[in-house]
């Protein structure tokens, strides 16, 4: 460990964010490579007179934030961690790094079932890092899920992050095309939830460079009209679902009208399209028959 007077950390501190960025990815990096949390360093500036150690010096923790201001590159990406609700997880670039939007979609399931004693059966599709899936299967502890990915460099990052957050043994993972692995498990399921891509061709051309050309373009683009995947989905939903059971989706900020269609088409009712925090319609839910 490194030892450097608080003093001069915060001067260093005021001068890289004044290159650009922003406070939360700064504190990512402090906290993941430097290995102060930001809870710690508030502590230790009610005694600014005091010193912090740190896993890296300054110079290295500097390269890095300049790798994430002048590459784009995302800072977790850099730092191989990401925050998402209470979880600490691994994210390489093989895996789309978990928005605090999706946070919600866990939030709803909290509200279609409320007692966290249920013993459900549940399957995530598209897990990526596993976020969704680790949250849900540390909730409902008497519960039991699957959890899939076209990727195996998805489910491994996947596995170690419910290892890594859980003693339990509730979760196991899939390699497949969104339903295909779980052919055992027609007709069984309790709710299905997916995060798919989503982002329309057109639209995928015009996202961030940060995203664009860092985030792994399958788990973004969801065709010419960003509903490719989202159809597959719920077309198969039924083979899979109980009678009553729930499919939670999460869709781009102009989709839920479409997808509420497809839905109904497809024989769901109890059908809601809720918003986020921003007021934007993103996920859309419904029940089978």
């Amino acid at each position: 460990m490194l030892r450097i007077s608080l003093e001069e950390f915060l001067i260093w501190k005021k001068k890289q964010l004044s290159k650009g960025g922003d406070q939360q990815s700064f504190e990512v990096l402090i906290d993941c490579i430097g290995g102060i949390s930001n809870s710690d360093l508030n502590l230790k500036i009610l005694n600014p007179k005091g010193n912090l150690h740190l896993k890296k010096n300054l110079e290295f923790l500097e390269s890095v934030w300049e790798d994430h201001l002048f590459k784009s590159c995302p800072i977790q990406y850099l730092c191989g961690i990401t925050y998402w609700r209470d979880l600490k997880l691994k994210v390489t670039n093989k895996v789309l790094i978990p928005r605090s939007e999706t946070e919600l979609i866990v939030d709803i399931v909290f509200n279609i079932f409320s007692k966290k004693s249920e013993k459900l059966f549940f399957a995530e599709l598209g897990t990526g890092s596993g976020a969704i899936s680790i949250a849900l299967a540390l909730a409902y502890p008497l519960s039991n899920g699957v959890a899939t990915d076209i990727d195996q460099d998805a489910l491994k990052i996947a596995t170690t992050n419910f290892l890594s957050s859980s003693k339990q043994s509730n979760l196991k993972f899939y390699c497949g095309n969104w339903w295909s692995p779980l052919r055992n498990f027609k007709g069984k399921l309790d709710l299905a939830i997916s995060n798919p891509p989503y982002i329309p061709k057109d639209t995928y051309e015009k996202l961030p460079k940060e995203v664009r050309n860092f985030e792994p373009k399958v788990a973004l683009l969801g065709g010419e009209d960003g509903l490719k995947h989202i159809r597959e989905i719920i077309q198969k939903a039924p083979l899979f679902l109980k009678e009553k059971g729930w499919l939670v989706l999460e869709n781009h900020f102009d989709q839920g009208e479409k997808v509420k269609k497809i839905l109904i088409q497809n024989k769901f009712t109890s059908i809601e399209i809720v918003k986020d925090l921003s007021g934007i319609g993103r996920f859309t839910i419904g029940r089978y028959n």
